[in-house]
């Protein structure tokens, strides 16, 4: 098997995020196009200012309280740093924050026997990592260090703001295309426009699903991105292996957590029917394949 650099991996998925994230940008922009030319310029703008401002006010909510409602909605409880079995999780998320140079993130613990955790927070200095004791149960020193890194990885890229980002435009595409078709029963579109205006219905249609299928592709670039900054953290990309190997055999993905935060998981906690279509964590395989060619 080749071997490959973790800085390549790195390099490879911010590039893969940033063109995906692109795609989202120009469906948006030329939906917004289409919509200007077809209609009636105030009563477009009116109706794109009054959505810009829900999903503002929305996304405002999120960034800022997002990370208090999804560790409450998993019923995380903070850990006891005088409970000596705390003591080894305490220490190995306090040394690699050390290593990523960030602020140790709060930690909590969240009841299930399934092997996962989360990170949360608009930034290194808001953020929290999450547990489950069916973790901390199965998992040796290194798995436990290796599961930490990803964690802490994508707080230190960013990753929670880097998905609001994408999350309010997938958003503001999904109300645009839900505005742009229910407006021919206002206003007067232009003349002669019939060819944009077939193009505009037929994306209109499609942009909410191709905005969510990207989406999801662009979570799945960062769950590779946050795997190989854990390698280059540890040093030891067997840890993280190791701990995916055993995901596989214990995990049945049946946490019942709500699919609005799903995706901050470590491994996906809910088998779903349309998990080909919208995953967003890469199969647990070619994550395993990666770490070991690493």
């Amino acid at each position: 098997m080749d071997r490959i650099s973790f800085y390549d991996q790195i390099s490879k998925n911010k590039r893969n995020s940033l063109l995906l994230a692109m795609i989202v940008s120009a469906v948006l922009f030329f939906l917004l196009y289409v919509i200007g030319d077809l209609f009636a310029p105030a009563y477009s703008f009116l109706i794109f200012l009054i959505s810009l401002i829900m999903v503002f006010l929305y996304s405002w909510s999120t960034y800022f309280y997002g990370d208090k409602i999804v560790l409450k909605s998993v019923h995380a409880k903070p850990v006891d740093p005088n409970d000596p079995k705390y003591v080894h999780l305490i220490n190995v998320v306090e040394g690699l924050s050390i290593a990523a140079g960030i602020p140790t993130p709060k930690i909590y613990v969240m009841e299930s026997k399934e092997i996962n955790a989360f990170a949360t927070g608009r930034d290194p200095k808001h953020a929290s990592v999450c547990f489950t004791t069916g973790a901390l149960e199965n998992l040796n020193r290194e798995e436990i260090e290796g599961v930490a890194a990803h964690e802490i990885s994508h707080i230190k890229n960013y990753d929670i703001r880097f998905a609001t980002v994408v999350a309010v435009m997938v958003g503001l595409a999904v109300i645009v295309s839900h505005v742009f078709l229910r407006s021919f029963r206002f206003g007067d579109r232009k003349r002669g426009s019939e060819l944009l205006l077939i193009i505009g219905i037929i994306l209109a249609i499609v942009a909410p699903v191709i905005t969510r299928i990207v989406q999801a592709a662009i979570s799945r670039q960062r769950e590779f991105l946050a795997d190989a900054s854990a390698v280059q953290l540890t040093r030891y990309p067997d840890g993280l292996a190791n701990a995916l190997e055993k995901i596989k055999k214990i995990n049945q993905g049946k946490m019942n957590v709500n699919e609005a935060v799903s995706h901050l998981f470590f491994i996906d906690p809910n088998k779903s029917p349309l998990d080909r279509l919208f995953a967003t964590h890469p199969p647990i395989d070619e994550r395993i394949r990666i770490l070991r060619s690493i």
